[in-house]
């Protein structure tokens, strides 16, 4: 799944330290712009995408991460989101954010590999450190494996919801944009998301 762009030489360590990728923060809005971007991209800009890359990194490894709790696979997934997105600029619709269009492909991405590896209902697996042994781990980072933990026993559905809503701080419209869904079906499942990650938070012993 390592595939390689010739002339993005950024994406040979895409992702960087995935204790440094977990702190990255929702998406500001920085100039230039988006849309000024990928107009330069396609013009043939490669600097262009490498600044789109630099800005939105985080954001889709958090995504991933999220998704697939394991930094390898996340890794693996961001470099591939790029990779497309670099390959079908062309197709990008400016009428709805480039962010949106990136979370989508991420999150596609992510489903995807969750098929391949079998791991759709992946209620016993334990969910990879991205920082270390147990040993290593503070109070806040225990806090967010049992969060993470109690993520993964979430069917994909449920899952992308939350982790649009909670972790990338989008709107119930932008989720809306992401996944091609009536706003009204998106509060209707990050409602029930919600629920069964507060059973599954209980029965892990979070109170």
């Amino acid at each position: 799944m390592r595939h390689r762009k010739p002339g993005i030489s950024s994406c040979r360590d895409l992702a960087g330290e995935c204790d440094q990728l977990l702190q990255g923060s929702p998406v500001g809005m920085s100039k230039p712009d988006d849309t000024d971007l990928i107009t330069q991209c396609r013009n043939g800009d490669r600097h262009a995408f490498e600044v789109l890359l630099a800005r939105y990194e985080k954001p889709v490894f958090n995504a991933a991460y999220r998704m697939l709790s394991s930094p390898d696979d996340a890794r693996d997934v961001t470099q591939t989101v790029f990779l497309k997105a670099f390959e079908n600029l062309h197709r990008y619709n400016p009428q709805y954010k480039f962010f949106s269009w990136i979370y989508r492909i991420a999150l596609n991405e992510s489903i995807n590999c969750l098929k391949r590896q079998s791991r759709l209902d992946a209620l016993d697996r334990e969910p990879e450190s991205a920082t270390g042994g147990p040993e290593e781990l503070t109070n806040n980072e225990q806090l967010n494996e049992i969060v993470q933990a109690a993520l993964m026993t979430l069917k994909s559905d449920y899952r992308t919801v939350i982790v649009l809503k909670h972790f990338m701080d989008c709107s119930y419209l932008e989720i809306s944009q992401i996944l091609e869904i009536p706003e009204k079906k998106v509060k209707s499942r990050l409602y029930s998301a919600r629920q069964l990650l507060k059973d599954a938070l209980l029965k892990g012993g979070l109170h």
